[in-house]
């Protein structure tokens, strides 16, 4: 297609004004509107999540139930479960834009599933459904704590529910002290991260790249976060075990990004004052590849010796809620 010509005032034929936008500039707009279709696919799974976390709690069989058996009717604490749902299947997007993250930046694969500029975009695309569905996730359990907080007014129990689910430090029953601000440490940092590569073309593709980095963090923040107040993989059982082997192929990829960077500025040899090279950048990249690999082979320990932090089922269940009312 041609482009448009325009008229000056003076009648004649202007060529048009030159496109000043980066080539590669993405629009927030446009990235929003390519989500809708993996946003649709997460809340099927999210439902799919909800509708069999309610069916073992109707059943009894659900570990929810085991840590906290005041929470065996499922008609009532329903808005509970909605969060475990959406926190669930925002951790599986979380794995996935990981996953396609450290693909696309590391190494160039021989074969693609498909084509980068389509990776590039998939990436984009969910890592935005991963905040909504980390939003969801502390919203819903923030309706819950309101739900839960009847004896208070209206006002205060709105309160409660904020301060408790979004004010770091304010939980202040049980593992929720400190699994909470955990999971708000991962909230707070995933929005911006995510969001700066749409003004990537005001701060500078370097400084971005530097802060796109720390995503990583958002990501073992939230592994974290379930591996603490998970009840479904509260005890060592099966479901905590996979959870620990999902991690083994993130920290591959990680390995082998840190090992064989793509840019040759990153790449590690010995050390020699050069143009460029400090020490402590050097021994900071040397060290990022040790502690990689220190967690591939620490994963590969816990799997194998079953060993994985979850507690002992207890004989008799606690009777009272991780997070009671306090007497008057």
């Amino acid at each position: 297609m041609l482009p448009e010509m325009t008229q000056g005032d003076d009648g004649a034929t202007a060529p048009p004004a030159p496109d000043r936008r980066p080539p590669d500039r993405v629009a927030l707009s446009a990235d929003l509107r390519a989500a809708l279709p993996d946003a649709g696919a997460a809340v099927l799974v999210t439902g799919a999540v909800f509708a069999f976390l309610y069916a073992r709690m109707e059943s009894g069989d659900s570990a929810t139930v085991a840590v906290m058996p005041f929470m065996e009717d499922p008609g009532t604490y329903w808005m509970y479960l909605l969060s475990q749902a959406f926190g669930w299947s925002g951790l599986l997007w979380a794995w996935g834009t990981v996953m396609l993250g450290l693909l696309l930046s590391g190494p160039r694969p021989a074969r693609l599933p498909a084509t980068r500029q389509a990776l590039e975009r998939w990436h984009r695309t969910t890592s935005l459904t991963t905040m909504a569905l980390m939003f969801a996730h502390a919203l819903m359990f923030a309706a819950e704590l309101v739900r839960y907080e009847a004896q208070l007014a209206w006002a205060e129990r709105l309160w409660a529910g904020f301060a408790d689910t979004f004010v770091p430090g304010w939980y202040d029953s049980g593992t929720g002290q400190i699994a909470i601000p955990i999971g708000q440490g991962a909230l707070y940092l995933a929005v911006p991260l995510g969001l700066l590569f749409y003004v990537r073309h005001r701060i500078g593709a370097n400084t971005w790249r530097r802060l796109h980095r720390f995503v990583i963090v958002v990501y073992i923040l939230s592994v974290w976060h379930t591996l603490l107040y998970g009840t479904n993989v509260w005890y060592g059982e099966w479901p905590r075990t996979v959870l620990w082997l999902l991690q083994l192929p993130v920290t591959a990829l990680l390995l082998l990004r840190l090992m064989r960077p793509s840019r040759r500025s990153e790449r590690l040899g010995p050390w020699k004052r050069r143009e460029g090279v400090s020490l402590p950048g050097w021994a900071g990249r040397a060290a990022g590849r040790v502690a990689a690999g220190a967690v591939v082979v620490g994963l590969l320990v816990v799997v194998a010796s079953g060993h994985d932090g979850g507690r002992e089922r207890p004989a008799e269940p606690p009777s009272t809620s991780p997070h009671a009312h306090e007497p008057e």
